[in-house]
């Protein structure tokens, strides 16, 4: 007979590359060949289909089969293409009818007794469906994930058995509903802060710009538990923004249950992470912690202690958003605007500072240290903040202070304000994404930040954060521009010019 085709998709970052199966029985000795540039997942599917068929009491025919995977020239990868590749062997033995498969993309991975198994990029693989107008033949259990992806057909079947029992019409597969969302469990209050309110501010104007923030502290001084609590202030995503995040984790194979994520994810990877677990890569160029991160909060405690290259490998998606895995063979870009959290003691032995406690090599062992953090990428860092420990007396007696509540509203109050501000292109964007030529500055301001930024010497791109950060001191204040008063804060947390200050902890300006 002739070559049968089924539609299926590699993936290219986050992006559903299309991918067509062909099949061709012809005579010659008995041979099942894969070929189309597979990768070692793709080609043992041959022995994956050959045991599904045998467990529906099918043998395959005594024939020379060929299964090409066009596009040739592409790699693909991953154990999805094996409900593909039996779709189109069913149909040269005359099981299945190759013109009714022609509509549907497939995905899924099958199992030695006939199941359809989930595999990764479902979601994604769903839109590029439907934008072609395509149906898509997926696992049962992800058929609320594909469903996201608006108006298609989806057949969700458990096993072969039931596919072959549905395009033959003795069996109905229902439509799959639409998976529900991620709530996600609430989260620690701001309230059981107690003091700090140096650190409580800059986590406030972090959240409300989107900020970069680094705490700098003694162990036990609180790093840890302030970061924790960033996520409750950040108001829930928008749709395309909550599908955006879940078509990176679908890719990651991390969507459970095809629920869409409705808050910010809070990665916090150990400080032992690679290169390629933070930024993505691996043999099959995976999306890193960044990736997973994206449109949420990345929290790195002891930020010397992570690899050197790790970190100055944060430099591209810290500025642009995205990371792009390079292979000789391609160059995959994922999607990383996320907001990082940073912590550091300020010595390796953490008392740097305390005559009573810190180690006899002070202060080289502190200069040493906070050397392990590049210039240029303390430079991406917007916010610097120190954070002194509290005392015990302090502790007990203090009164809790506002609550992840209060503080959350004049943060979506502040980010609805940079959402309504004209900018070049006309579309909305939060401060640490605008261009300054959007903010609005008085004279004395303006003045404050030139003067400043060339004794302090900061770079462009620091006198750039420096703006960014004082527009969002003055949303939160709810002023019509940039004022003298918020350029004086925002340099208060701002990184100096080797040389100059920085470690010094911000004094709050009164307002």
């Amino acid at each position: 007979m002739g070559v049968v085709r089924v539609l299926s998709f590699a993936f290219s970052g986050i992006e559903a590359v299309p991918v067509e199966v062909q099949a061709q029985a012809s005579s010659g000795l008995p041979a099942f060949l894969v070929v189309g540039l597979p990768d070692k997942a793709v080609a043992e599917a041959r022995e994956r289909v050959r045991a599904a068929l045998a467990a529906m009491g099918l043998s395959l025919p005594p024939k020379r089969l060929l299964i090409n995977m066009a596009p040739a020239d592409q790699l693909k990868e991953g154990s999805h293409f094996d409900l593909p590749m039996a779709l189109a062997v069913l149909a040269t033995m005359d099981i299945l009818p190759p013109e009714e498969l022609g509509g549907y993309a497939a995905l899924g991975e099958l199992s030695l007794d006939g199941r359809i198994v989930s595999v990764a990029g479902i979601l994604p693989a769903a839109m590029a469906a439907s934008q072609r107008e395509w149906g898509l033949i997926c696992p049962e259990a992800q058929g609320p994930e594909a469903a996201w992806a608006g108006k298609l057909e989806i057949l969700a079947a458990p096993d072969l058995m039931s596919l072959i029992n549905h395009f033959r019409g003795t069996q109905l597969l229902s439509p799959p509903a639409v998976g529900g969302v991620v709530e996600g469990p609430p989260g620690p209050d701001l309230a059981q802060v107690k003091g700090m309110e140096t650190a409580r501010r800059a986590l406030e104007i972090a959240a409300a710009g989107a900020h970069h923030l680094l705490m700098i502290g003694p162990p036990g001084a609180g790093k840890s538990m302030l970061a924790s609590r960033l996520p409750g202030l950040l108001p829930d995503l928008t749709p395309m923004e909550a599908l955006e995040v879940s078509m990176v984790h679908s890719v990651a194979g991390m969507l459970e249950g095809g629920r869409l994520f409705k808050r910010p994810a809070f990665r916090e990877p150990h400080h032992s992470a690679s290169q390629a677990a933070l930024t993505g890569g691996g043999s099959r160029a995976r999306p890193g912690e960044v990736s997973l991160a994206h449109r949420g909060v990345l929290f790195l405690d002891e930020l010397p202690e992570f690899p050197r290259a790790a970190l100055e490998a944060l430099r591209q998606p810290v500025e642009a958003g995205r990371t792009t895995v390079s292979r000789a063979a391609a160059h995959i870009t994922y999607p990383a605007r996320f907001q990082m959290i940073a912590a550091m003691n300020p010595c390796r032995c953490g008392h740097f500072g305390d005559a009573s406690r810190e180690c006899g090599r002070a202060p080289r062992c502190a200069e040493d240290y906070q050397g392990r953090i590049s210039g240029p990428l303390l430079d991406r860092i917007d916010l610097i903040v120190q954070v002194s420990p509290i005392s015990p007396i302090e502790l007990s007696r203090a009164p809790l202070g506002e609550g992840s509540a209060v503080v959350a509203a004049r943060v979506a109050e502040a980010r609805a304000l940079q959402m309504r501000r004209k900018t070049p292109t006309g579309a909305g964007c939060l401060n640490s994404e605008a261009d300054i030529d959007s903010f609005t500055l008085a004279a004395d301001a303006r003045l404050l930040a030139e003067t400043a930024a060339e004794k302090l010497g900061l770079s462009a791109r620091g006198f750039t954060r420096l703006l960014r950060v004082s527009a969002t001191i003055a949303d939160l204040a709810r002023a019509p521009g940039i004022r003298r008063v918020d350029v004086a804060e925002a340099l208060a947390y701002r990184h100096r010019a080797p040389g100059q200050p920085t470690l010094r902890a911000p004094l709050r300006v009164a307002r």
